[in-house]
């Protein structure tokens, strides 16, 4: 498109239409060490200049700061564009370093009235569960949840990293508008169970980390070139040896790259964006970044189309990742599956 302006893709069979790639906001204040606030909100502003209608948060990034940054800025443009947010991470107030999943109706109804204050509108436009906590069934929960939006606090309903089944059941007791889960080169469990549920159902599939949390950009080889306080530090696929593994699986990204005269993250993203062709329902990756030029590099790779050897050259690489993508997986579809 001559003035940069990426395309669109709709959030499940009825819900609004938002440029084809979000952005991920929780980075801009919280999970990866240090951050610029003025170069942040111009990453934001960059963003909408460019398309990116699907803006992504939850309470849990910074016990409830990210909604708040990112408030005036959802205030200003508040008819041009989608704000997504989650809860089911509670703070115990003994710890505050701790979560704790609650989907019980009572927590949910609480999150809501609080996510709404801290971002100053009167409704959210997607609203989701973002882990599962399997005590409480997950009809009870998205009982609850369709209550919101029979009351006007909430528009539409999305879940985060449940399985095929579990999205069976909440589709059946309210249309679920978008899944989020991981999505990446270096992480495909969901290709086996729940992206053919999410086509069936008619769900749009939100891919969240589709830069494998920036190590499929090449920024930073292993955890110890990170801050001490970049949540990416514990995460089993950026430490030791494992580090030194993924690496090296790069390498026909950079291959690739260089005959498309891109970079790595662009190919990264390009291949997350062809899942949408190759799977037959939409596909929104939702990087995250805190500077303007990176969300026009990210929004460019929209337009590059990888051939079918290309995608062959790929295809093999999550096979063989070194490490999780949590030190837990039990939180995770793919724990559960």
């Amino acid at each position: 498109m001559t003035d940069g302006r990426i395309t669109t893709a709709k959030l499940g069979d009825d819900g609004p239409e938002v440029g084809v790639q979000g952005l991920g906001c929780m980075g801009m204040n919280f999970g990866y060490g240090p951050s610029d606030a003025d170069a942040s909100r111009a990453t934001l502003e960059r963003a909408l200049e460019l398309g990116v209608t699907l803006y992504d948060t939850a309470d849990a990034y910074g016990a409830g700061e990210n909604e708040r940054f990112l408030s005036p800025f959802f205030k200003a443009h508040r008819d041009e564009l989608v704000i997504a947010t989650k809860f089911a991470l509670s703070i115990p107030p003994d710890d505050p370093t701790r979560r704790v999943i609650r989907n019980d109706p009572p927590y949910i109804r609480q999150a809501v009235e609080a996510s709404l204050k801290r971002l100053d509108v009167d409704v959210i436009d997607l609203y989701y569960m973002h882990r599962r906590d399997v005590n409480v069934p997950i009809e009870e929960s998205v009982g609850t949840m369709a209550e919101l939006v029979r009351e006007g606090k909430v528009k539409h309903l999305g879940l985060s990293e449940v399985t095929a089944d579990e999205l069976h059941a909440a589709h059946a007791v309210h249309p679920i508008a978008a899944l989020q889960s991981e999505w990446s080169l270096f992480s495909r469990d969901i290709e086996t169970n729940v992206v053919p549920a999410a086509r069936d159902l008619g769900v749009t599939l939100v891919a969240y980390s589709p830069l494998g949390r920036g190590f499929l950009t090449g920024s930073f080889a292993s955890a110890e070139d990170l801050s001490s306080g970049d949540f990416r530090r514990q995460q089993p696929r950026f430490t030791g040896d494992n580090a030194a593994a993924n690496g090296a699986l790069l390498e026909p990204i950079r291959a690739i790259a260089e005959t498309h005269g891109a970079s790595v993250g662009q190919i990264a993203l390009a291949w997350a964006h062809q899942q949408s062709s190759l799977h037959g329902l939409p596909v929104i990756p939702i990087p995250g970044t805190r500077k303007p030029s990176r969300v026009e590099e990210n929004t460019a790779a929209t337009r590059i189309v990888l051939t079918d050897d290309e995608l062959a050259l790929l295809d093999p690489i999550a096979a063989k990742v070194a490490g999780n993508r949590y030190a837990d997986m039990a939180f995770t579809s793919a724990g559960r599956e």
